[in-house]
């Protein structure tokens, strides 16, 4: 915007420079042309006097003389009453411009070697027409009419960056809160939940800024809203898990009541880890540094222990693959365990028991990808299952399992997509970007960022889906 304002005052001011400096220049080249010529006529004028009174040569060499300007002064007597033809000074003009000034009877110019001149006709005492000429040499007609152009030219473009300088100014004036206005927004969506935009400027940015600074004050608020019903919410739920504790405590020894009070244990830490992330307001996800992370496979074969034992009891095939050597991952264990818990959830919550299911995890150069697949009945509309608190509306059902699982893969640029497994059901394929790109736009449908051949021979088909409905 600032240098599109000074360029449409550069063209705005060199077109009225130019349309006024133009005529006025060849008007000061008309006036010193005037000038040039009406002194010619005046030193025409001087010698006229003596014309009429006597055509003797030494008498007009004298006046001529007199005139100070024998050297661009010629006078051109014709023939007459037996008189000869008397020429003084030197001849410019051609014998046939002279013959027509004394055949017409009126002053006329005519361009010659180095200039104009002037030929004045004048009426002697024997009835001829003599003809005066004085020469005017251009440098005279074009005098002062250089520094004339010079200095318009010089008036021009003091205006010309004059105008810059306040049009720079004036674009300063509107592009600087603009730009504070962009960084604010930039900063709020970066999480900077203080920026504020300073309300100055035009009135229209003033008012922008009113507006942006007054969204930030909302989001805020909202923000802080959504923390506290988190965390109350999340209280709330301290009262039935204590109640669990107790019962689990009184189931005495076996493998079903570590497993429970295992469960009670994780259930309640995971209560914990939600009420302080919503006290601190920090996210629950967040991209890995150097060195951060977690090994995936460790996360996998303590989870799949976990689910295992359920599995036994529903009479559910289990494998699972790739987790016999470390796989690290930019994502924190906490989170990573989460969705693999959604995932599992969902299989165990909408495919009948004895549904057979697998997990496996390939590493490849740039990513990970962490398979979850089963031979169930399948998914019957994959976008609803990936929007987010869409559920398949049976009791339970939240609707937040597949949204947890993607913004966990999204968090590191990488994606999430659900197909058909191998073993007939569904597969969910959780892509995990180790390159550090930028996250995926939410929805992407589209083949995965960075993908070798090999991994995407292990990914199975993903053409067509299945037919069942998760949370």
């Amino acid at each position: 915007m600032r240098w599109a304002l000074v360029k449409v005052c550069v063209a705005v001011t060199t077109m009225v420079v130019v349309a006024f400096a133009v005529p006025l220049g060849l008007v000061i080249r008309e006036m010193a042309r005037d000038r040039a010529f009406s002194n010619a006529e005046r030193e025409a004028a001087a010698v006229a006097p003596a014309l009429s009174i006597t055509t003797d040569r030494d008498q007009l060499e004298r006046v001529v003389a007199s005139a100070g300007s024998d050297a661009g002064l010629a006078v051109h007597i014709p023939a007459s009453g037996g008189t000869g033809a008397v020429d003084l000074g030197r001849q410019r003009a051609t014998d046939t411009d002279i013959e027509a000034t004394r055949r017409l009877g009126r002053a006329s110019t005519t361009e010659v070697s180095g200039g104009s001149t002037l030929l004045q006709p004048v009426a002697i005492g024997s009835g001829a027409v003599a003809v005066v000429e004085v020469y005017v040499p251009e440098a005279e007609v074009s005098n002062g009419v250089g520094l004339a152009w010079a200095v318009l030219a010089g008036v021009g473009a003091v205006l010309v960056v004059g105008s810059v300088a306040v049009a720079d100014r004036l674009g300063v004036r509107m592009v600087q809160p603009a730009q504070r206005l962009v960084e604010g927004a930039h900063e709020l969506g970066e999480g900077k939940l203080g920026a504020r935009v300073p309300e100055e400027g035009p009135a229209e940015l003033r008012l922008a800024a009113v507006a942006f600074n007054s969204m930030a004050d909302q989001v805020v608020q909202l923000l802080a809203n959504e923390r506290e019903l988190a965390a109350d919410l999340s209280h709330r739920l301290r009262t039935p898990l204590t109640v669990l504790r107790l019962n689990a405590a009184s189931l005495g020894d076996g493998p079903a009541a570590d497993q429970t009070r295992a469960a009670v244990a994780q259930l309640e830490h995971e209560v914990d880890t939600i009420i302080r992330t919503a006290r601190e307001a920090k996210p629950q996800t967040t991209v890995a540094g150097p060195g951060a992370g977690c090994d995936a496979a460790e996360v996998v074969r303590e989870r799949m222990a976990f689910w295992s034992a359920l599995a036994e009891d529903e009479g559910r095939k289990v494998r699972v693959a790739g987790v016999d050597r470390p796989v690290r991952i930019p994502v924190a264990r906490a989170d990573l365990a989460a969705a693999l818990d959604a995932l599992l959830g969902n299989v165990f919550r909408h495919t009948p028991e004895g549904t057979a299911f697998a997990v496996d995890v390939h590493n490849g150069d740039d990513a990970v990808i962490v398979l979850v697949s089963d031979s169930g009945p399948g998914i019957t509309d994959p976008e609803a299952a990936m929007a987010r608190g869409r559920g398949s509306g049976s009791a339970g059902s939240t609707g937040l399992g597949l949204d947890i699982v993607r913004r966990l893969a999204e968090s590191t640029g990488g994606d999430v997509r659900i197909g058909s497994s191998v073993l007939g059901g569904t597969e969910i394929r959780i892509w995990i970007q180790l390159d550090g790109r930028a996250p995926v736009r939410r929805g992407h449908r589209g083949r995965g960022t960075g993908a070798t051949w090999r991994q995407r021979r292990h990914m199975g088909p993903t053409s067509s889906f299945g037919r069942r409905s998760v949370s």
